[in-house]
């Protein structure tokens, strides 16, 4: 990436922030992507407080309300990396365009990537992991909050279907304008 953004060709975003319903390899391509790009990684589940943490766990979901103050704090370390001249990935839903808004905003150099799948093939890859506080029940609560991003959001879309590895050389590919 480096390369690309030195002949000019490309404006690598300060941030990208990897998107989509629990289950759809978030923290595992973010982690990854990072690790390639040499980019601070965030978990955005790291920034929910415990509240929000015990209500998934017991299988509610979260409200607006329990969001905002998460999306603030997920906001809040955009601005710092942005801010401190760094570059870094982080994870977050991102479900309505209301959060994304508060994520991206007028940050041109934030980008979104989508991972986006189908909810069998989620449900599937959820009730195959272990240690994770969403339970797999709340999937079909995400998909229905789930407002996919509009072409004026300039989402980078990835299907879920590959490996993280083959997700991570598309977006790097797709990120620097060469094919993975």
């Amino acid at each position: 990436m480096d390369n690309a953004a030195a002949s000019g060709t490309i404006t690598p975003p300060a941030v990208i922030v990897v998107m989509g319903v629990s289950g759809s390899g978030k923290s595992t391509v973010a982690s990854l992507l990072a690790g390639r790009l040499g980019w601070e990684f965030e978990d955005g589940d790291d920034f929910h407080p415990a509240a929000n943490v015990e209500k998934m766990q017991a299988g509610t979901p979260l409200t607006d309300e329990d969001r905002w103050p998460w999306l603030a704090a997920i906001a809040a370390w955009i601005d710092r990396v942005r801010a401190e001249g760094r570059h870094g990935v982080v994870t977050c839903s991102g479900l309505k365009r209301a959060y994304r808004e508060i994520l991206v905003g007028d940050r041109p150099d934030v980008r979104l990537v989508y991972l986006k799948g189908d909810r069998d093939l989620i449900g599937r890859r959820m009730a195959a992991r272990h240690g994770h506080f969403m339970p797999t029940s709340l999937l079909d609560s995400q998909f229905r909050t789930l407002q996919v991003p509009a072409p004026d959001e300039n989402p980078l879309v990835v299907s879920v279907g590959g490996t993280p590895q083959q997700i991570v050389a598309e977006i790097v590919g797709t990120l620097t304008g060469r094919a993975p």
